[in-house]
């Protein structure tokens, strides 16, 4: 996974730039006020600190629709751009107006990276790491400023310091961000695909997975396309096909999926355990978990929950349920491997269904295409990797010997696979018609017998006598396949190309309620996030370090107050970095929705001591040792949870046609209330006081734990469109329980 992270890294760079600009403005603005003569003009001053929020709020209002319809890199780098000619505006400043202008072209810039990194990381990681991933823009952002505050400092013992100098550096680091984006960060996979743009899409999945075999990722990719649509849950047990048939009750065969590995005489077949409707199947899934924390729990965290506490511990890239598995795409006799969705796929039998953008366009090398006669169904089905072979009863998948099958070439990450699957059914009239569904199979616990005991899989330790393994599976219409396309062709493709899957308007796809639900989840965590405390604690640091006594420490060593108040700062910044090393750690192992619901509590304690200390008269020693500690205990633990954790679910919880303008309504949010508590800051401490304010805080952190509880999903792990998925029969099952 090496390529992943470092293009991780690299994108990351721009949120380093972020913390840089945030912590270079604070020391230059002391000396910018000198030169231009601010201190009667206070309002002057707070505009030149606040423009660079002024152009992330605008710049992030039509960032992610461009981003959806441009893409991700282009934007990245429009980014860099304009750090680059902003530092150089400040840089040159020969009055204020130009030192506007060159803050309004940095905050742009600042804008684009805190809406665009994280969809590209998202959709760039693979799942077991993507927490991890995506921890590192705050890594970076904290890291910037620290060394961005350790850079003024410098400056600031000098005998003329130069606000010019402070501000203009920033051309160095994001000339960097400029030729990384340029000549390293590839496109976004997930954007490639949506545009139809199939073969750079594999190569660049290729680099990033640092493997050819990228089948079942493109598969998934290309399913992710859609939104909405009924989705139903259902079990499977899935094992050697006789001792499935004759031991389990199964439901009738034509509903079967067989699956064949990559070893010769190595094959499976899934059945479904019990048939029922969404809702049965939810209910059945989530009573536990619905029984042990009341009805007031979202449905969706209870599904999502379920599905972590059936997920065996593995801790590896590689599907529980079939480590030898290679592609699910069958290699007959006298078929040969394709490696890529070529000319040829695009033909049906009747050889007379040229593409429609014309024999020499890249886009139309890629999609997936049914080939079929009017008589029978029972033909071959080509998909993203080769033909799926359908039978009169079931459906079968079968494995390639190709390279890569070891490691599971349908894999999709963390445990997860992807199948299709062909029914066959009379209707009324007596005619046949069939059904193409495709499928996200995950492990449910462990391998067991009809026994009970616990048999290996195949590659593993133990025998058994009756391998099988249950599974959940979420069972859906493909995004590519057209039933209207079935009814009005007699010959040709029976699947849409990938860059026409984009039906309808972009507020109708916003109306969808798996996506109305996500941007429910992500609103509400940008706005808990702003009103938790965490400017008002940064605001009080340097006066609570002052009581500890670091002020009177640094001055007999000769340091000035303002470059006091700088080195403070750049210590405070340092004490998050090995706070959000160890978030980049558990994000992935105990979870995004874990992490929120246990240092949230840590917050308000440290909250609660905050006021406490400033109600309660004692000794000043005993003050100043109370607020160093809850300061640096808020700090720690804000930054390893309520920091990074929502844009990193923001990141993920949204459908790839959408998920640029999404992040942008959740970005927009962000700043926003970062305005909003920024500039009633200085209002509440006067009515209210300090004591006041951070006993507000701590009212808002115990609504963030309550909203985390109830609503916040457990997303670690999931492949993205799985995740989406699980949105939207969450929401559907949640508006069922609201009708009855």
């Amino acid at each position: 996974m090496s390529g992943a992270v470092l293009v991780a890294v690299a994108a990351a760079i721009g949120n380093l730039l972020q913390g840089w600009d945030n912590a270079t403005i604070a020391g230059a603005v002391l000396y910018i006020k000198k030169e231009f003569h601010l201190e009667s003009n206070p309002s002057m001053e707070g505009l030149i600190v606040a423009m660079s929020l002024i152009g992330a709020t605008l710049i992030t209002t039509w960032s992610g629709g461009v981003a959806d319809w441009l893409g991700r890199r282009p934007m990245l780098i429009l980014s860099s751009v304009l750090y680059f000619v902003g530092s150089l505006v400040m840089l040159w400043s020969p009055n204020v107006y130009v030192l506007l202008l060159g803050r309004l072209l940095d905050g742009f810039g600042v804008g684009l990276v805190v809406t665009l990194v994280p969809i590209y990381i998202s959709e760039t990681a693979p799942p077991e790491i993507r927490g991890l991933l995506n921890t590192l823009p705050q890594f970076t952002g904290s890291g910037g400023m620290f060394l961005s505050y350790c850079m003024v400092f410098g400056m600031s013992l000098m005998p003329s310091p130069s606000w010019r100098l402070m501000l203009g550096v920033l051309f160095v680091p994001s000339l960097v961000f400029f030729f990384l984006t340029i000549f390293f960060l590839p496109e976004s996979p997930r954007w490639l695909v949506s545009k139809g743009r199939m073969l750079e899409a594999k190569r660049v999945l290729q680099r990033l997975r640092g493997r050819e075999d990228v089948s079942g990722e493109m598969a998934l990719l290309v399913e992710g396309l859609g939104i909405g649509g009924e989705t139903t849950i259902e079990e499977y047990i899935i094992g050697p096909a006789d001792d499935v048939a004759n031991d389990l009750d199964i439901a009738v065969d034509k509903d079967q999926i067989k699956l064949y590995g990559a070893e010769e005489g190595l094959s499976w077949v899934a059945r479904p355990v019990k048939g029922g409707s969404t809702v049965s199947v939810l209910s059945r899934h989530g009573s536990t978990m619905s029984r042990r924390q009341g009805s007031l729990v979202d449905p969706l965290v209870t599904l999502f929950g379920s599905v972590h506490e059936k997920m065996p511990e593995t801790g590896s890239m590689r599907s529980a349920l079939f480590p030898h598995f290679g592609s699910m795409f069958s290699v007959g006799g006298n078929q040969t491997r394709n490696e890529e969705w070529d000319e040829e796929n695009l033909v049906g039998e009747g050889e007379d269904y040229p593409t429609d953008r014309g024999e020499d366009s890249d886009d139309d090398l890629h999609s997936p295409l049914i080939s079929r006669q009017t008589t029978s169904m029972e033909k071959d089905m080509h998909s993203g990797h080769g033909p799926l072979s359908t039978f009169r009863h079931g459906s079968q998948v079968q494995g390639a010997h190709g390279e890569g099958g070891g490691a599971g070439s349908m894999g999709i990450g963390g445990g997860w696979q992807v199948a299709w699957k062909w029914t066959e059914r009379e209707d009324e009239s007596g005619q046949k018609e069939g059904g193409f569904k495709r499928i996200y199979l995950h492990q449910e616990g462990f391998p067991g017998s009809r026994r009970g005991s616990i048999v290996s899989l195949p590659g593993g330790e133990g025998t058994g006598e009756a391998e099988f393994v249950q599974a959940s599976a979420l069972v859906s219409q493909p995004a590519l396949y057209s039933k209207d396309l079935l009814r009005e062709h007699t010959i040709g493709p029976a699947m849409v190309h990938p860059s026409e899957t984009v039906k309808g308007s972009l507020w109708h796809d916003l109306q969808d309620p798996g996506v109305k639900r996500a941007l429910f989840v992500g609103v509400g965590l940008q706005i808990l996030q702003q009103f938790s405390g965490i400017n008002g604690v940064l605001y009080y640091t340097p006066q609570i370090l002052e009581q500890a006594g670091v002020g009177i420490l640094l001055s007999n060593l000769g340091i000035s107050s303002s470059s006091s108040s700088l080195l403070i700062s750049a210590l405070t910044t340092f004490v998050m970095l090995p706070a959000i090393a160890v978030a980049m750690r558990l994000m992935d192992l105990s979870g995004r929705r874990t992490l929120l619901l246990t240092t949230i509590p840590i917050l308000i304690a440290s909250l609660i001591v905050l006021v406490i200390s400033n109600l309660v008269h004692m000794n000043s020693i005993v003050h100043a040792v109370l607020s160093t500690v809850s300061v640096v205990l808020y700090f720690c633990f804000f930054v390893m949870g309520f920091g990074p954790t929502p844009n990193i679910l923001c990141s993920e919880i949204f459908p790839t046609r959408v998920r640029g303008i999404c992040i942008a309504i959740c970005a927009l949010t962000f700043w926003i209330c970062d305005i909003i508590v920024t500039y009633s800051l200085p209002v509440l401490l006067k009515s209210i006081g300090l004591a006041g304010v951070f006993g507000m805080y701590a009212i808002v952190c115990c609504i963030s734990w309550a909203f985390v509880y109830l609503k916040v999903p457990e997303t670690k792990g999931m492949p993205l469109e799985v995740i989406t998925e699980f949105f939207s029969v969450g929401a559907r099952q949640a508006e069922a329980e609201k009708n009855n």
